[in-house]
């Protein structure tokens, strides 16, 4: 203690030791105090709706009227965002995100790659659909959220099941993708003199033989889309005037869902003041109203996130209508603009099984495209008789669609295929 000019030696004396601990113990209480004051700060902080200390990649800190928020970043906001729909895909692993990442430009503040280890620690943070986690409990943010909670469980799902695609030295277009016609194994590719290979891998008893070129089974393949592809374009016009039309009972029917969880929502609002006024005029006790209130707060978020999802129904069914139809009839005619990961998703959303017999292809549509394509050969048959023995929902989605159509990555990395002019010129 040279400041008090307290020197402790083997000779002290007692009364310089007494000393000595009741700095100590001064010193003691200073340290507990500010750490108190510290986590009341963080507290009240956390209370109004926003973190302490700094916020994840995609945020960055400002003053407003005296007091530090988090808005999102505008360097960052826009490819976390994009990273999170990746990874909800499915279709990436994050050593790979990682990787991709740092090709498009996201950099650590040191201007160096974000390893994967970091990755999964974004990829597991609610803060980014609107919430903060706080010594092991979620609260309520004011932080505007990068990504909806449906996608932020996806990524949860894919991340606690394994689920994700490994690494591999090998991206073969079809790898995985086709089976072995006769024992029904998984083709194996391999590049000979710089042609790439399929063939069965012989690990059952199988009597095959051929190996075919990969881009003989590509070309096969892609000549099966032309049956999909409605040659009238009066037809084509019609058809996205149903798909909407055809919709329009159950948006009806949502909304009428959406209308009845705002007025829950109201109900649970008022429960909750309610409830505020009965502790303030000390009708229950401390420990009542905190278990109620914790109650409410749970079903109101339900409420909250159920709301959300039907206010995105309406927009959202028709464009899965339409964005389905499109992909259909235009899928030919981009496909060799695509890279080659895009192919790949593609070929998974249009055929459900495709196998090989002899170095010849033979594949199953997906149930939507199956019944796409019966309607296609009836419109391009010219006869009203088979148009009229269609089902009437021929064009109405199936009621559990596919994932990967739904993915918010696909829908925005399609564009290329889309088509760029009116359906139904004049």
């Amino acid at each position: 203690m040279v400041k008090d000019g307290l020197i402790l030696h083997k000779n002290a004396r007692s009364q310089e030791k007494f000393n000595l601990d009741i700095k100590v113990v001064m010193a003691k209480n200073y340290i507990d105090n500010l750490s108190e004051e510290v986590k009341k700060g963080q507290k009240e902080k956390i209370e109004r709706g926003w973190t302490p200390g700094s916020p994840p990649l995609g945020y960055k800190a400002i003053e407003f009227e005296g007091k530090i928020i988090h808005v999102k970043d505008e360097q960052y906001a826009s490819v976390v965002t994009r990273m999170l729909h990746l990874y909800a895909s499915g279709n990436y692993s994050v050593e790979r995100l990682s990787r991709l990442m740092f090709s498009e430009g996201l950099r650590s503040k040191k201007g160096c790659r974000i390893l994967a280890s970091r990755v999964h620690g974004y990829l597991t943070n609610p803060y980014y659909y609107g919430k903060i986690e706080w010594k092991g409990k979620l609260y309520p943010g004011k932080q505007e959220p990068l990504i909806d909670k449906d996608t932020y469980d996806k990524i949860q799902h894919i991340l606690t099941n394994n689920c994700t695609p490994k690494q591999s030295k090998h991206t073969y277009l079809f790898k995985g993708l086709i089976k072995c016609d006769e024992c029904h194994g998984t083709v194996t590719w391999e590049r000979h003199k710089g042609i790439l290979y399929g063939h069965c891998h012989h690990y059952h008893d199988c009597t095959q033989t051929v190996w075919v070129k990969e881009y003989q089974v590509e070309e096969q393949l892609i000549n099966a889309l032309k049956l999909l592809q409605i040659r009238n374009k009066r037809i084509q016009g019609w058809i996205y005037k149903a798909i909407i039309a055809s919709h329009e009972f159950q948006l009806q029917y949502h909304r009428k869902v959406l209308a009845n969880l705002i007025l829950q929502k109201e109900q649970k609002a008022k429960q909750l003041s309610e409830l505020v006024d009965m502790r303030t005029a000390l009708e229950i006790n401390k420990e009542e109203y905190t278990i109620k209130k914790t109650k409410y707060k749970g079903e109101e978020e339900k409420l909250e996130t159920a709301i959300a999802k039907q206010e995105k129904y309406e927009e959202k069914y028709i464009k899965l209508g339409i964005q389905f139809f499109e992909i259909s009839q235009h899928a030919k005619d981009k496909y060799d603009k695509l890279f080659p990961d895009k192919k790949r998703m593609l070929m998974n959303l249009i055929y459900s099984s495709i196998t090989l017999n002899q170095g010849r292809v033979t594949f199953t549509y997906s149930r939507a495209f199956q019944i796409l394509a019966k309607a296609v050969v009836a419109t391009n048959s010219s006869k009203l008789e088979d148009l009229v023995k269609l089902p009437k929902s021929i064009f109405e989605l199936p009621e559990k669609i596919s994932p990967m159509l739904q993915s918010p990555h696909y829908l925005s990395s399609y564009t290329d295929v889309r088509r760029r002019r009116e359906s139904n010129p004049r």
